[in-house]
């Protein structure tokens, strides 16, 4: 026997249930409303400092271009995880993640004609704030590092 195994103690049912409810699982659409208000911010920022309303409009679909995919990977991988196969639940992870980013990308190859006169920096400006959310996530919640 190990020492490791000599010093792990299995939890009770109650034990486990303490434990659930002190810690319990933060909703991944903070995030997705975090990254459409970090857009609307830089959006803000962009025309005003430009003082040409399509550097807002392109730093919002920028933001957007993240956030609308995102949102329909959490939709989609979230659903059903309370039962089923633990393979299948990674393989509709990853499906979700492969559309997540082909969306993505038919977003961001989509702006010039979605957007007239689009400001490209902006619109990069839009994607790195709706981007950098998932950081401020892990930032804002420490307790999560601590499960790991």
């Amino acid at each position: 026997m190990d020492v490791e195994d000599a010093d792990f103690k299995p939890l009770t049912a109650e034990q486990a249930q303490q434990l659930r409810d002190a810690n319990p699982e933060p909703s991944p659409w903070w995030v997705i409303v975090a990254q459409v208000v970090a857009g609307l911010v830089v959006a803000g920022i962009a025309w005003v400092w430009t003082g040409r309303p399509v550097a807002g409009v392109s730093a919002l679909y920028g933001a957007l271009a993240v956030a609308i995919p995102a949102a329909l990977f959490v939709r989609g991988a979230m659903r059903g995880t309370q039962a089923g196969h633990p393979s299948a639940a990674m393989l509709r992870f990853f499906v979700w993640e492969l559309i997540k980013l082909a969306l993505t990308v038919a977003f961001l190859a989509a702006a010039p004609w979605v957007i007239g006169d689009l400001s490209w920096l902006a619109m990069l400006a839009g994607i790195v704030a709706a981007m950098k959310m998932y950081w401020v996530a892990l930032v804002v919640r420490p307790r999560l590092l601590n499960r790991i």
